[in-house]
């Protein structure tokens, strides 16, 4: 098999395409050919050193594929079913040894490439609009990054809940993306100041709930969008981590509510693994939800796909083909 590896933290020229031996299946394991892998900040954090761990390793955590082989006490998924995953490491690669319970089906009228692009962003738009600060008809909100992957999957999904959305966007292209996913209001943060356009246009109330992918550049003014008792949802720090603040501020502000969620402990147990994932996909299925894929690279060109996603140069899903 071949997989994307890191031997050292830095840019995307660490990235080395390697081949290693095809591992066999252990008890309640299965072995996936990989169809495509999803590319994520995650994955940038880990190959820059931001997240610790040991080295090497083999990079991402998100795709989908055909089961080829499966170990001892593993009666789903079956061989020949196509599966996808979000929290399994060692994606970037023409093969995955996975731990069978991670494994959700895809169903038929799902790509395998919607079902890579789908899993990791998907679920975690789902958990934030539908378990950390449940939306429903008549809040409001405010989504940064609102043509990205994450973004635009929330913006889609807080719609279909009946709520009027704000967005964060760049240019006038992602307000386009942005506003074909059922964005309310863009707001052009290299023009004007956010926290101010959402205060003038909330009568001066502010947001029920700001859900931030951004970090450091946005944290800060994110908490002047809120409503007295509103919800901070700091979710990933592309602009660097959020950096120490009293938490008197919240009180200050009246009382907000702050956490830093992750996909892991929203899907902490198979049963809620399935019913995210089901309802992600199945909403596919239905062309209720739609995925915007950026662009597709091989695999062996990993560092590509890297700087794309660094430079924000992305408006959708970027995926590696082994």
């Amino acid at each position: 098999m071949k997989a994307i590896r890191v031997h050292r933290a830095g840019g995307p020229e660490v990235l080395a395409l390697e081949e290693l031996p095809t591992p066999r299946p252990g008890a309640r394991e299965a072995l996936v050919r990989v169809e495509a892998a999803g590319v994520n900040f995650m994955d940038v954090y880990t190959r820059t050193g931001a997240y610790g761990g040991e080295l090497p390793v083999t990079l991402g955590s998100e795709g989908a594929g055909v089961v080829e082989a499966v170990g001892d006490g593993v009666s789903d998924p079956r061989v020949g079913q196509r599966v996808a995953w979000a929290t399994v490491p060692g994606s970037y690669a023409t093969h995955l040894l996975a731990p069978a319970d991670k494994l959700v089906g895809v169903p038929d009228d799902v790509s395998l490439l919607e079902a890579a692009a789908a899993m990791l962003q998907g679920m975690t738009a789902h958990y934030l609009v539908r378990s950390t600060f449940p939306l429903k008809a008549g809040d409001q909100c405010l989504v940064h990054a609102a043509a990205g992957g994450v973004g635009s999957l929330v913006v889609q999904m807080a719609k279909r809940a009946g709520a009027r959305v704000f967005g964060t966007v760049s240019t006038d292209e992602k307000a386009k993306l942005a506003r074909d996913a059922g964005l309310d209001e863009a707001i052009f943060y290299t023009r004007e100041p956010f926290d101010e356009v959402v205060r003038a246009k909330t009568g001066g109330k502010g947001v029920d709930v700001v859900y931030d992918s951004v970090g450091a550049s946005t944290f800060a003014k994110s908490l002047l969008c809120l409503r007295p008792r509103g919800m901070m949802v700091l979710f990933g720090q592309s602009s660097g981590r959020v950096p120490p603040f009293d938490l008197q501020t919240l009180n200050a502000r009246g009382s907000l509510f702050a956490t830093r969620p992750t996909l892991r402990d929203y899907t902490a147990t198979r049963a809620e693994l399935l019913e995210r994932a089901q309802d992600v996909l199945g909403a596919i299925a239905r062309g209720e939800i739609k995925i915007r894929i950026d662009r597709t690279v091989p695999l062996a060109e990993a560092a590509a796909a890297h700087g794309a996603l660094e430079g924000r140069h992305t408006s959708g899903k970027v995926l590696l083909a082994p």
